[in-house]
């Protein structure tokens, strides 16, 4: 009867651990979604709860007290909390070093001193003897590499934590999970490492075809991409891996949400139900409500969803940007502004996507005299976005800013910036350009750029036009006759067809012989000058009469240089006969 006893007591251990064992996988498991968090938080506090000096229990549910999107600094002083409860109550394993140093990696500690204990953690759990002599611990290089795979791009080593888990690879061949970390850390590498990534989540998916995370990762690798044909077979095997990871829904809800209202609102409503209950769940659904057109619906449940967050947007500064959107459509260009303008404060810049920089200079598009302010944001979407052709449509966008606020200057910078980055010129790009420099006043400008239009496009009559403008508006007493050479090379152009262009040529004459008669006091050059302008309009009574005029004043001029020159010599004669005496 003992016997037996025990027998059933040893069963029931069995059984409750196993419990336990299948109730930690888990909360592991709805850890890997970011919208399961309180899932795993819930199910993961049962287990510490219950063995609180068991390593893994307290190393995953501090993992899961930092688990989701936007880690918060009370999350993370939770999660600390917790590691250092466990090193005080005598828990001191490598498992829970490397816990604490990833929170110090979160919060912008000393990414030395957070390897430093990486490495201790590593070094303690390496036997120095037996079949594995020399093999450290794959659970530890693991979470190592899962640390430094967590966070932004700022956070951590992530080409340390990738050479981490190729030691674990090497060693565990089988773990799917590995391979994930590992494909994350190609990512926040940057560059051209995405070709890396997308392989460390093939072979995930190889060791473990049931593994959602590997297939899901590819997907945002092409989503990132907008590579449909690609992401949608990822996507589709992510859903036959795990058909209840909220994640792939959200990710094919933002895709279609620009495209298909109908597919966005099929895979939001999978995505609500799969997800963890959560105010942000319910943005989305104000998300869908823009898309699909419908924005005082849209209004009203942000409002709904403010209120349910105490009245305030702080926790969610994503509806601020929402707002922006729906008061921008419905023409509310003060309320989208302020919305705007508080969704930048309370966003990290790192979560800012360019398309939100877009929406803030089309809002400010409608208050010309706050085009200064409209910059900044032009700056930082220049900045955050990699596409040469996007930068050069933000800066457009910023020479239109600058042109509705009649500030020409600013206009022609942001002009010439996006042409540098063009590098190639249009007709048009040297006709506004010329024409924005000449609206500036930036005379040297415009003859510069016309002097190249004029090259590109010699049988065009506009860069001939600009040049002469601006030379006349530069042709002062600090530059005289700087006009003179543009109108002989306009007129020569005009020549081509002297009969259509008789006008214009006349006009350009005119100026050449009042230069030359009234400021240069060159008569002979204005004699020239009139006498073809009488060839192309003979006989023409006004300017037989300015003819006459010149030649008056060519006379008077001889006369005056000869009555100069006899006085010189009277002068000269008088002063050799003085010194004779």
């Amino acid at each position: 009867m003992m016997k037996k006893t025990i027998t059933l007591l040893v069963a029931a251990f069995l059984v409750v651990n196993g419990l336990v064992a299948q109730s930690m996988a888990d909360g592991i498991n709805d850890l890997n979604s970011s919208f399961k968090v309180q899932s795993a938080i819930d199910i993961l506090k049962k287990i510490y709860d219950s063995k609180p000096k068991d390593p893994q229990a307290i190393y995953w549910y501090g993992q899961a007290l930092i688990g989701g999107n936007d880690v918060t600094k009370t999350q993370m002083e939770a999660a600390k909390a917790v590691y250092q409860k466990a090193l005080t109550d005598g828990v001191n394993e490598p498992l829970i070093w490397v816990g604490a140093a990833h929170i110090d990696l979160l919060e912008g500690g000393d990414l030395n001193a957070a390897k430093q204990k990486f490495e201790q953690a590593i070094t303690a759990t390496t036997p120095t003897k037996g079949r594995h002599k020399g093999e450290p611990s794959v659970e530890i290089l693991e979470a190592i590499g899962r640390a430094n795979a967590d966070g932004g791009s700022k956070v951590g080593d992530p080409q340390y934590g990738i050479d981490k888990l190729k030691q674990a690879a090497a060693l565990d061949p089988k773990n799917s999970m590995v391979y994930i970390y590992m494909g994350i850390c190609y990512l926040k590498l940057g560059g051209e490492n995405g070709g890396e990534a997308v392989k460390a989540f093939e072979q995930a998916a190889t060791i473990d075809p049931k593994n959602v995370l590997a297939y899901y990762r590819i997907g945002m690798v092409y989503l990132s991409q907008n590579n449909e044909d690609a992401l949608m077979p990822a996507f589709g095997k992510a859903i036959d891996a795990d058909p209840t990871f909220p994640d792939t829904y959200l990710a094919l809800f933002e895709f279609y949400k620009n495209k298909n209202v109908d597919m966005a609102k099929t895979n939001l409503d999978k995505f609500i139900k799969y997800a963890d209950k959560d105010p942000q769940n319910d943005f989305y659904l104000a998300d869908y409500l823009y898309q699909a057109g419908k924005y005082q619906e849209s209004l009203a449940k942000e409002k709904e969803i403010q209120q349910s967050l105490g009245g305030t947007t702080n926790q969610l500064p994503g509806l601020n940007l929402l707002y922006a959107y729906n008061y921008y459509k419905l023409g509310d260009s003060i309320q989208a502004k302020q919305n705007i303008d508080t969704y930048f404060k309370l966003e990290p810049t790192d979560k800012v996507k360019p398309a939100d920089y877009e929406l803030a200079v089309k809002i400010y598009s409608k208050f010309p005299e706050s085009a200064t302010d409209a910059v900044k944001y032009i700056d930082a979407a220049i900045q955050s976005d990699t596409s040469k052709v996007n930068k050069i449509n933000y800066m457009t966008q910023a020479a239109d800013l600058f042109a509705k606020a009649k500030n020409y200057k600013e206009q022609l910078n942001w002009l010439l910036k996006a042409q540098a980055l063009k590098g190639t010129w249009s007709e048009y790009d040297y006709y506004n350009i010329s024409n924005v420099a000449y609206q500036a006043a930036d005379y040297p400008k415009v003859m510069e750029v016309a002097a190249n239009y004029i090259k590109a496009f010699p049988d065009k009559p506009q860069g001939y036009y600009f040049n002469v403008m601006a030379a006349k508006a530069l042709d002062t007493t600090t530059n005289p006759g700087i006009a003179i050479p543009a109108l002989q090379q306009q007129i020569d152009y005009l020549m081509k067809d002297s009969v259509k262009n008789q006008r214009f040529i006349v006009i350009d004459y005119y100026y050449m012989m009042g230069y030359y008669n009234d400021r240069a006091k060159d008569y002979a050059k204005a004699l020239d000058v009139c006498d073809k302008i009488l060839a192309l309009i003979p006989n023409d009574p006004d300017m037989l009469k300015i003819r006459s005029v010149i030649e008056k004043n060519m006379k008077d001029n001889l006369k005056f240089q000869k009555s100069a020159t006899d006085s010189s010599g009277s002068k000269d004669a008088a002063a050799a006969g003085g010194t004779k005496n």
